[in-house]
This record gives C-alpha cells, structure tokens and sequence, in this order.
C-alpha cells in the first residue's frame, strides 16, 4: 500500500472540514428549503458539476448502460435517503451534535460487513469498539438539553443517514473494478431522474421563496460538500487504501464543533466532547482490529 504523504493527509484533514461544514450549511439552508428540496438541491447541483468534469476530461458516463439497475439502486439509498433523512432531522437537531450522529457510520460499517463481507469477523477489538461507541450515543441522548421530547424523533432520523450511507457503500462494492468518477457521476444522474418527480408529488418547490443565504450554501452543499468532496474521497480511496480514507470519519465531528460554535453559536457541552471522545475511540479500535487481523 502506497505510505501516506504530506499532502495525503492534508487532503484528509480538508475532506473532513468540507464534511464537517455541511451540516452548518445544511441548517441555514433549511431556514427557507424544505429537507426535500434541500435534499434534491444538493444532488442536482452535484450531480451538474461532475457531468460537467466528466465531459472536460473525457471520461466516460454509464448511467445507462450494464449496470444501470445497481447505479439507481445506490442513488437511492446512499444519497436520496441519506440527504433527506440529515436535512430532515437537522431542523430540530444542533449541526454539532448531528456532525457526532453522522459518525456513527463506522459502527454501522462493521455491523454489516460482519453480515455480508466474508472477510469480515468481530474480534474483541471491534466488538469493544461498537460497545464504546454506543454508550457514548445513549449518553449523548441522555441530556434533556440536547436530546428532549421535542427533537428526539428527529436525532434518530438523522441517525438513519450514516445507516443507508453505510448500505449504500456496501453496494457500491460491486462496482469497485469501475472508475470511480463514472460510478460517481452515474450515481448522481440516477439519484437526479428518480427524485425529480417525487419532489413535485410530496413537496411544492415552485412555492419557495429562498433567501440568497440558503441559496448559497445549498449551492455549496451540492458542489463543495458532495462533488468535489466525493472526488478528492475517491481519490484518497484509490491512492491511500479504505483504512486511510476511513479515519477521516475521527475528524469530522471535530470540525462540525468548530463550525457550530463559530457560525451558529452552539453550545459546545462536556457531553457531546465525552459522546465525541467515545465515538473517535470506538472508530480507532475497530479500524485497528483490522490491523491486528491482518499481522
């Protein structure tokens, strides 16, 4: 495996601060979008953006080609369902405490590949690793500042991002022997056609009136947050491997915080720092149970 530079880890530590913004964005945003058309924003405007790289460098679009079936199925349930479900739940839910959410996604990873990958196998490590990470989320939702009757609904939806987020990563393994920015740009055509008329059937966008604040980062969200944050990922992915690319899950919620704090004046409590501290524990154990596997 290709030994991590400088500027790999920097491209690392910039992914997760583009991730980590997002959700900031997501919850000015959502001041005049509804979480469906925020939702659909985003993966148009992506979408437009890596259509329109693909065309510049010449790589090919399969959206609708052999496997058009599996390149809708992914758009589906690892962007439609994700995008909606965090723009959802972010409405009632501070951006610093979705950003610790969303980092569930690891403990979900090794619950399904345990499931469905062969080479995958709970080890004491791991195992102690999900048993960290879950006490730090019932912790988390133990403060009535945080967690109360009002939003609680709305924190288990968001915790359905990282779920189908996870899903959507399994199936995406079926077309690892194809490039990625055409697996991307497929993806996103796909996730583009089937939302396009559910927006209209169960929300009304044409009624909007977005101010140029949610206009902005819902803009941001499509080309930065999702497009160029997919390339710069899959570019790390191929040059550095998935452990690497993997650790940029322990950053992120860090970077939410810090956005959160400086942008919205969020609460920054001694329970999402120990729920945060529980969760990048929990990822470190069960990425270094992979290690301890393989030597």
């Amino acid at each position: 495996m290709h030994k991590a530079s400088l500027k790999d880890f920097f491209l690392l530590i910039t992914l997760a601060a583009i991730w980590g913004s997002a959700f900031f964005n997501i919850k000015i945003a959502s001041d005049t979008y509804t979480p469906m058309t925020l939702a659909f924003g985003r993966i148009f405007f992506a979408a437009l953006v890596m259509v329109l790289y693909c065309w510049m460098k010449g790589i090919k679009i399969e959206a609708f080609g052999e496997h058009w079936k599996m390149y809708a199925l992914i758009g589906i349930v690892n962007l439609i369902l994700p995008f909606f479900f965090i723009s959802f739940g972010i409405v009632k839910v501070q951006s610093n405490m979705a950003a610790i959410l969303m980092s569930t996604a690891p403990i979900f990873a090794t619950i399904l590949g345990q499931l469905f990958i062969q080479d995958e196998k709970i080890n004491f490590l791991k195992l102690l690793g999900i048993v960290i990470g879950f006490l730090g989320i019932v912790y988390l939702f133990s403060d009535d500042l945080l967690i109360n009757q009002t939003n609680f609904l709305y924190a288990l939806i968001i915790i359905l991002g990282p779920f189908f987020y996870t899903l959507g990563g399994l199936f995406s393994l079926k077309l690892k022997h194809i490039k990625n920015e055409t697996v991307t740009s497929s993806i996103l055509i796909w996730a583009v056609i089937i939302f396009l008329p559910i927006i209209f059937i169960l929300d009304n966008p044409t009624e909007l009136r977005p101010s140029w604040t949610s206009t902005v980062s819902l803009f941001y969200l499509g080309v930065v947050a999702t497009a160029i944050a997919w390339l710069m990922r899959f570019y790390i992915l191929k040059k550095n491997g998935l452990v690497f690319q993997s650790q940029v899950a322990y950053i992120i919620p860090i970077f939410g915080l810090i956005f959160g704090y400086i942008f919205l004046q969020e609460k920054i409590t001694y329970k999402i720092i120990v729920a945060l501290i529980a969760v990048l524990i929990s990822t470190y154990l069960i990425e270094k149970s992979k290690k301890a596997k393989s030597s």
